[in-house]
């Protein structure tokens, strides 16, 4: 809606001032905020009344648990992350908050931020030292991860200063940090560590993963399509099962690297593959061909085509 408060009959023509924003008066409407702008040559002032956007109650639940934790003195950063804020969340996805200390917080601390919640698992180090619980009034999964802020530091020094590669996930950690949303930083810590995994991809790092997983994949006498090919000789479903995931792991690795994007880990990968630059033709079909076959004889057919889509993209010919 325009408002305008006073006008004169000549015409503007002097920018604009923005003088802010101001939240409306509650009332039984939707809450709204005013933009106002100012003419003062013109003795013109607009006024937008502009809807307040409702938060989810996604969103609502994680800027509620991020505020207890901002209490504890150990904590310099909350970070929301994960399929919550991809483009790919859908009713399953839980809520991934990452809670960055400087040392560990009590258990007992952590107990009383879940507290009431049915079903809490509190103390949980399966993969990361983490919490996971279940949200009464929404009935929304919530996973806590804790990390020391010296060793996320670390994990990025290790891909953009260092250019060290991993077998498969290799930039994992550096596109959870540069992806999260801060929810909490206490002095300005997180922002700046995203101002850093805010760099381009470097290349001695592009060529590192590549050199690393790319030869991973046939090339070499214990690659993961001979481990494969054993694996069917012997009807060995199980450890056919598991060379594939790890074939998988390198390959979109290579994949990622050859865009010089970073790796969004091991969910909805399809997903995020399909809006990369350069794919190889068939890409999507020959993935899904392959892990459809895991177990058969196929399945070594099918991660050859898989594996000579990519090498033009890489620029490797296999021997």
């Amino acid at each position: 809606m325009l408002f305008p408060f006073s006008q004169r009959s000549s015409a503007i023509s002097h920018p604009a001032q923005f003088s802010g924003i101001r939240k409306a008066a509650q009332s039984s409407a939707a809450p709204t905020r005013s933009l106002i702008l100012r003419y003062p040559a013109a003795s013109v002032q607009l006024v937008w009344l502009v809807p307040i956007p409702k938060l989810s109650p996604y969103r609502a639940l994680a800027e509620r648990v991020a505020q207890q934790f901002s209490s504890l003195s150990p904590v310099e950063a909350v970070a929301l992350a994960g399929s919550q804020i991809s483009p790919f969340a859908d009713e399953s996805s839980d809520i991934d908050l990452y809670v960055y200390v400087m040392e560990d917080i009590p258990l007992e601390e952590r107990v009383g931020i879940a507290a009431g919640s049915p079903g809490a698992e509190i103390g949980n180090a399966t993969w990361e030292p983490g919490d996971e619980w279940i949200d009464v009034a929404t009935g929304s999964a919530v996973d806590v991860m804790y990390r020391h802020i010296r060793w996320i530091e670390e994990q990025l020094d290790r891909v953009l200063v260092r250019h060290e590669a991993s077998v498969g996930y290799s930039t994992c950690f550096w596109y959870n940090v540069l992806y999260s949303q801060a929810l909490f930083d206490r002095q300005g810590w997180f922002a700046e560590l995203q101002r850093r995994a805010g760099q381009p991809y470097p290349a001695e790092l592009k060529q590192a993963v590549i050199a690393k997983n790319y030869r991973l994949l046939r090339d070499t006498q214990s690659s993961f399509l001979h481990q494969i090919e054993l694996a069917v000789q012997r009807n060995d479903s199980v450890s056919a099962n598991h060379r594939v995931a790890a074939f998988l792991a390198s390959y979109f690795d290579v994949l990622f690297a050859v865009n010089e994007m970073p790796h969004p880990g091991e969910k909805r990968l399809l997903q995020h593959a399909a809006g990369l630059p350069q794919l190889p033709r068939g890409f999507e079909r020959d993935v899904r061909a392959v892990v459809a076959a895991v177990g058969c004889v196929d399945v070594v057919a099918r991660v050859n085509k898989l594996v000579d889509g990519l090498e033009g993209l890489v620029g490797i010919r296999s021997d």
